[in-house]
Formats: C-alpha cells, structure tokens, sequence
C-alpha cells in the first residue's frame, strides 16, 4: 500500500484543456476579483473556528504585506582552518595529582523475557480493532501514524498569491485539528524530543499530507503556530518561505528581521536564499516560542545497535577502544543544522557508547596519576582520527556532536574539540571550556599543571588541545601561542 498524498489541485484536472483558458479569465479579472471571491466563499467557515484568535489572525493575513530583505549568517570562523595539524615531538611528563579510579554508572537492569513478552501482548491490538491510518512513516527507526482530519486534506493554497495563504489557514483552523496536535505531542513526549526533532516531525507530517511543497510548508506553519512556536510566512515569486524565530544564530541560514527578531529559512540552511519575500509583522497570537536547538537529553529512539573500534599508539604502544552505537542517534544528530557551539559541547554522549568508551579508558587509566591518565585520554582523542576540514568532508562547515565524532573516521578540529571536553568532564569530574580562536577550536581545562594558560573568570585554565597531534595537556601550537583567543565556550557541569 502506498503513503496518502492529498493537496492536488483538483480544479485543473477536472477542467482539462480548458483550464488554459479559465486561467486567462481569471488574470483578467485582477486581484480584486479574486479576493472577493476568497472572501464570499470563507465567510461561513469564520462560524466554525474552534479558537478565538483565528478569525481576528486570518482578517490580519489579507492585510497588506509587506517587503523584507534576507540576511545572511556570519561564518562561524573568519579565515579558513587549516589544510594540515602540526605534530608536535613526544614528551614524557612528571605525573603529578592523585591516583584515578574511574567510576561508571552501572547500567540498569534489564527486563526479562517474559517480562517483556508481556508488555508486548498488551499493547498489540487486534487486526479487526486496528483503525487505518492517513499516514504512516519511519521516523529515526520508529514507525509513526496519523490521521489527518479532512479540513486539512481540503486545505489549498489557492490562488497562489496573499490570499491563498489566508484560504489555507481558514480551512485549517475550520478543521478537527485538536486531536492531531495532541498526538503530535504525546509522541514528542515519549521519544523525549527537543525542538529539532519537533521540527522534523512536524515536517515529515506534513510532507506525507501533500504531495505539493506549497501546502507542505503552509501546514507545518499551521502546526507550529498551534504548538505556540514564533513562525512565519513569505512569499517569494509564489512560493512560500517557512520561517522559524531563533533567539541564538543558526550559521549558513538565510533570515529575516522582523521587530528585531531573527527568523530563519531552516529549508535553506547551507543552501542560497530566498532573496527579497512579502511577509507580515505580527506573529500568531500567543505563539511566542522560538525553536531552541540545544540538546540537553537525547531523544528516544529505536535502537539499531552497531560495533565500532578506535586504535592509537602512545609512546609505542597499540591500544584499541571499543564501543556500541546507536545508528538512528547518529542519522538523527546528521540532520542538525549549524547551531552554535554551546549546543554542540554540552550535548551528552548515548549511556551505552559512554560506558563502552568508559570501560575501555579504564583498564588502561586506572591507577595512573591524574596527568597521564589524562594525557592517555588527550593522545587518544589526538590520533584515533584522521584529520580533514569540513569543507573536504561534508562539502560544507559541520560542527560535529560527540557522538558523531566517535562515528566518522574523520573530523577536524572543533569536533575533537567537543568530543575531548566531554570526556574530561565525565571521566574525571573536571571544569573544562572550548577555546575559538579565528581559525581553530582547542580546548583547556582547570588543573594544576605547568604550561601555556588562559585566564577567565578569574580562572586559569591550562590549554589542552585534541588536534595538536602529541601535544600533552598544557602545550599550545606554537602559532597560537601568543595569540589572545576570540571566545570561549563554556562547558555545563552536570
């Protein structure tokens, strides 16, 4: 069986060849025509709205638009990273601090076979009681459905000018939209979704109603105006532009400036822009909420569990790591777009790849002195990659999630970066910041070691850096050393 597409524009199908010659009639007609006609053929449906603020919201929207420019997002560094890393020449340090003892969240009990036998049995539901679906699809390993209430299938975005958005929105809000809004929500809520995967939900919703990227974009706008996110539309030649309100920068998007609010064409992200677009100034009532990118908890997914392991020498010496992922976490992280770097450095790591890596650090760290131990870790984060730009890899800047990082075989320097300081922070309960500095991402930690520092806070932090191949913790490259440091990003302790 094939997913449900709705949204054709039946009016041309039915008429044939003589379509041509309607639409001639109609252009003659003008604009004004046209808009009586909307205005006739909705004034029952304003009878019908379920929330007060529709009506007043769908007047507003055959108001006169108005012209807005795109910006474009600054870079995330003002020169290039570098094509190659130095190598720094080995050094065999004094351990100095105390002796380590990882310790390691034990991981929760399992449920046993029956146990889990059972949950099955009740939540499976007889064929004959299974009520059939408008939608279905894979979302991250998860399959997903709905029903999609027939004011929205009739929805159209038609004429394609002012008007047809205002037409849209009517026959939406006329709609029994309410139970598709809760399902919607009590599905973000059991697979624990942020903002993003919200977006990508709502998206994947709305792409499966219509076969038509125009009614696609206008339902999404639809649904995040009742979930109370800060969206909205434009017109660009006829085509819509979803905009979403972000308060933190999202890089390599085009915006636009509304009362001094940034919205983002998160369609367009590492892509061109849209250009000059007529949108309105007033958002949906009450919808005020911008989309937050941060990823504080990890979102529940199926798991589609995978094996991997890193090998580095140090000082002669083979060692491998090995560890378990989960591929939907690491699909799902690889739709992100260019958030800024506080989102990346404090996101977590999957509880079952921090204890494999865990696990592994530890029988080689254990009882050392605090500073080998963490030089063993600085070392291994050095060498278990191969370095490349992003621009080489991806085609584009990607600032990668730890996670991510442990997946691909490559990665550049801000990505070890967030991958070293997660690590340092968990393993060894220590205060940890990125360093930006034009062209590079290192990072420096708060301890008692010898060596080049940054001051901040009142703090000095001793530089550490992931991509300096055999550099131990307190060594900067040479051509950073006298360099003041752009900005730091702070590094949440849990």
């Amino acid at each position: 069986m094939q997913w449900n597409k709705v949204g054709e524009q039946k009016l041309f199908r039915l008429f044939g060849r003589f379509s041509i010659i309607l639409l001639v009639g109609f252009s003659t007609l003008g604009a004004e025509q046209s808009f009586k006609d909307f205005k006739r053929s909705q004034s029952d449906s304003f009878k019908s709205y379920k929330d007060v603020r529709d009506n007043a919201f769908n007047n507003y929207l055959i108001q006169e638009w108005a012209a807005y420019s795109a910006y474009k997002s600054e870079p995330l560094y003002e020169k290039p990273k570098p094509l190659e890393i130095e190598v720094a020449k080995p050094e065999i340090l004094n351990p100095v601090g105390p002796k380590v003892n990882i310790k390691i969240k034990e991981e929760p009990e399992k449920e046993s076979l029956p146990e889990i036998a059972q949950k099955e049995q009740e939540r499976v539901i007889p064929l004959e009681e299974k009520k059939p679906t408008d939608i279905y699809f894979d979302f991250f390993g998860t399959r997903l459905e709905f029903d999609i209430p027939s004011g929205i299938k009739n929805a159209n975005y038609y004429p394609q000018t002012q008007a047809g958005v205002a037409n849209f929105f009517g026959s939406a809000a006329s709609s029994d939209y309410e139970p598709l809004l809760l399902e919607i929500k009590r599905i973000s809520q059991k697979m624990n979704l942020n903002d993003w995967g919200i977006y990508l939900l709502v998206s994947k919703i709305s792409n499966m109603t219509y076969s038509d990227q125009e009614n696609s974009k206008l339902l999404s706008w639809f649904i995040f105006n009742k979930l109370g996110y800060a969206v909205k539309i434009g017109l660009q030649n006829r085509h819509v532009v979803l905009m979403h309100h972000s308060k933190k920068t999202i890089y390599s998007t085009p915006n636009y400036d509304f009362n001094n609010k940034k919205y983002y064409v998160i369609a367009n992200y590492a892509k061109g822009s849209p250009g000059r677009i007529f949108s309105y100034k007033q958002d949906y009532p009450g919808s005020t909420k911008e989309l937050d990118l941060s990823l504080k908890t990890l979102p529940n997914l199926e798991a589609d569990i995978k094996n991997k392991s890193l090998s580095f020498s140090y000082f002669g010496q083979e060692y491998d790591i090995e560890f378990s992922y989960n591929k939907n976490l690491i699909d799902f992280m690889a739709s992100y777009p260019q958030a800024d770097y506080e989102t990346f450095f404090n996101a977590p790591i999957d509880d079952i790849t921090y204890r494999d890596l865990a696990k592994s650090l530890k029988r080689h760290i254990d009882g050392k002195k605090a500073s080998e131990a963490m030089n063993f870790v600085l070392n291994f984060v050095q060498k278990s990659f191969v370095y490349e730009q992003d621009n080489q890899q991806f085609g584009r800047e990607k600032v990668m999630f730890a996670q991510e990082t442990l997946y691909f075989d490559k990665s550049d320097c801000e990505d070890r970066a967030v991958l070293f300081s997660y690590l340092i922070k968990e393993l060894f309960g220590v205060s940890v910041l990125g360093v930006k500095y034009e062209d590079h991402m290192a990072t420096a930690v708060y301890v008692p070691i010898e060596g080049d520092k940054v001051m901040v806070q009142s703090k000095k932090f001793v530089i550490a850096d992931p991509t300096y191949i055999n550099a131990t913790i307190g060594m900067s490259m040479p051509k950073y050393k006298s360099i003041k440091p752009q900005s730091y990003i702070v590094v949440r302790e849990n």
